[in-house]
């Protein structure tokens, strides 16, 4: 199930690639996340019996969920979808685990940890590597692109949504969470679709274009998202986490399949750098071991 629900999130930055070459970003991210509302609260009324109805406070919290993570991390994803190769686009966002860690250190007063700063050196390293194509020094000359910058709200904006999302989910389930998150994200989009969309560019639209938001709002969102909490319920999240990794794993491949984007050595340097350095900085025991290791070895010596 994890395997799957990571490995479809992958595919959205392929459906990205075709819904918006019919509709403008926001437009796109409201279509599909206007898809999974209708689906999510029928799924969170069944799933939810004994709900808690949310204060001011709590809808305050939602509503930035959904600024955040819904909102302004759609519009930056699907700006890159138009704008950026997926390969580069995936493998950028990966770093989002090791930021997150970081920000929860910040914010939340979690304890920063040596795995923390190794893996987080280590991915936006990585990150650094796609986005110069291997040219480190370039950076220092030519600075980012204008798409860059993109991607890094993207980053930014969804590792916010998580360090919020650990205050919310101390009161109410990732199900509800995630539905109200998605209806705040929703009514924030509307005015941009209002404002760059007609009635005659949704009639206009491709059967390809709605192809791909139906499968995002669908599979993506809604199916991909009750599949993944039941992974974390049979296994639990830290072990859960560690699959999210499949995700620009799988849309590098898909990419490569389906849009001939090419793969060149940097990426896959920097994938690994990437992918390495997520590994590192979320898992607490990989140094303890051989420490651990290390201490028995010299006190039988």
């Amino acid at each position: 199930m994890l395997t799957f629900a990571t490995s479809t999130w992958g595919s959205a930055f392929i459906a990205g690639k075709f819904a918006v070459q019919s509709f403008e970003p926001a437009t796109v991210a409201f279509f599909r996340f206007f898809g999974a509302a209708i689906l999510l609260f029928p799924l969170m009324f069944v799933m939810e019996k004994n709900r808690q109805k949310p204060n001011l406070k709590d809808y305050g919290l939602f509503a930035v969920l959904g600024m955040t993570g819904i909102a302004l991390y759609n519009i930056f994803f699907f700006l890159a979808s138009k704008h950026a190769p997926v390969i580069k686009s995936s493998l950028f966002i990966a770093s989002n685990p090791v930021l997150i860690v970081l920000l929860s250190a910040l914010f939340l007063k979690e304890t920063i940890t040596r795995n923390n700063i190794i893996g987080l050196a280590i991915a936006l390293s990585g990150a650094f590597f796609i986005i110069t194509d291997g040219h480190l020094l370039s950076l220092f000359s030519l600075g980012f692109e204008p798409i860059d910058f993109v991607l890094m709200g993207a980053v930014i904006s969804w590792a916010l949504y998580s360090v919020v999302g650990k205050i919310v989910l101390k009161k109410f389930s990732s199900v509800e969470s995630t539905t109200y998150a998605v209806a705040f994200g929703t009514l924030f989009l509307l005015p941009f679709v209002l404002a760059e969309t007609t009635w005659q560019d949704v009639q206009l639209a491709t059967g390809t274009t709605w192809v791909a938001i139906i499968h995002m709002s669908v599979l993506v969102t809604v199916v991909s998202f009750v599949m993944y909490y039941n992974g974390i319920k049979e296994i639990g999240a830290a072990k859960a986490s560690i699959f999210i990794n499949v995700m620009p794993v799988s849309a590098v491949i898909m990419a490569t399949l389906f849009l001939g984007e090419n793969f060149t050595a940097a990426h896959a340097i920097g994938a690994a750098l990437v992918l390495s350095g997520v590994y590192i900085g979320t898992n607490p025991r990989l140094f303890k071991k051989k420490q651990t290791a290390k201490i028995v070895k010299n006190e039988i010596a």
